[in-house]
């Protein structure tokens, strides 16, 4: 009992660290809609309890899609702290469970189904549709150099590649680069804190968790009212889940092939992932695709 009050503080604290971070941590430079967005954001998220925490985070990801393993090589010295390993590790066997037997086949089934240059445009589209988080994102990082490429890349590819199904922009030096709530934590000096098996969506940690949440409620797109607008999120959220698991299929294949404990593998290919990220954000660069 008592490592469990532990474990749960522990959390708390974690969350409690994140959304600190939200009301006061935006940069003075940010604009004022950007900021008050965060700040109403702020209060939403800071107002929620835990036990109504957990259910909208899980439904806005699972439709949204944003969660992925990675396959990037994990250094022995690098730890990630998981002091509910054994909890997780049951969200983990539940999540395989279901991926086998659910995702990885409807993912498998588009992929081969699915033209190669159709399923480039979908993945053109979904991206486009993120390119308002990521400039937000960009902004509150004090990102300059990055928020006006993502400025001119959304603009181009919304215009030239026809509502983003085709991908101009990078032809025209203007590249992808991802860049989302946790990140911006992370920029801001808040600690990834411990890790965390979240349902049907993977590996993750405190403070991309709530990251993630920040997200579903921080992308301009989601401020649109009407019916039309509402269609365009749930396409974006249906073609996201089924394309994104399609893109990972040969990953998560060679990281399970390859690894002795698929859960430790995971978790820590994931963590890698995520600091690299951040880490890339701190240094604001804007990488030009290779000739």
């Amino acid at each position: 009992m008592g490592a469990d009050l532990k474990l749960a503080e522990r959390l708390t604290l974690s969350v409690a660290e994140v959304v600190r971070s939200l009301r006061f941590a935006m940069l003075p430079t940010s604009p004022p809609l950007v900021r008050a967005c965060v700040s109403s954001v702020s209060e939403r998220v800071s107002s929620m309890s835990m036990k109504r925490f957990a259910p909208l985070y899980i439904l806005s990801l699972v439709l949204s899609g944003t969660a992925g393993l990675s396959s990037e090589p994990v250094h022995a010295d690098e730890r990630v702290d998981d002091p509910a390993e054994s909890v997780n590790r049951a969200i983990f066997a539940a999540n395989q469970f279901v991926d086998r037997n659910l995702l990885r086949p409807i993912a498998e089934g588009y992929h081969k189904a699915v033209p190669t240059q159709a399923q480039s445009m979908v993945g053109n589209f979904v991206s486009n549709l993120s390119q308002p988080t990521v400039l937000v994102n960009d902004v509150l990082q004090g990102n300059a150099r990055r928020a006006w490429n993502t400025t001119q890349r959304f603009t181009v590819n919304s215009t030239v590649g026809v509502a983003g199904l085709f991908d101009p922009a990078t032809e025209f030096n203007l590249p992808h680069h991802s860049a989302d709530f946790g990140q911006t934590f992370g920029v801001w000096g808040v600690k990834p804190g411990p890790a965390v098996q979240l349902p049907l969506l993977g590996p993750s940690n405190v403070r991309d968790t709530v990251g993630s949440v920040v997200n579903s409620f921080a992308n301009p797109v989601s401020f649109i009212p009407g019916n039309a607008m509402a269609n365009v999120r749930f396409t974006r959220s249906a073609l996201s889940a089924v394309d994104g698991r399609a893109r990972q299929l040969e990953k998560t294949k060679a990281l399970e092939g390859s690894s002795g404990d698929y859960y430790v593998a995971s978790r820590d290919a994931q963590a890698r992932k995520q600091a690299a990220l951040v880490a890339e954000a701190k240094q604001g660069h804007v990488h030009l695709p290779r000739r």
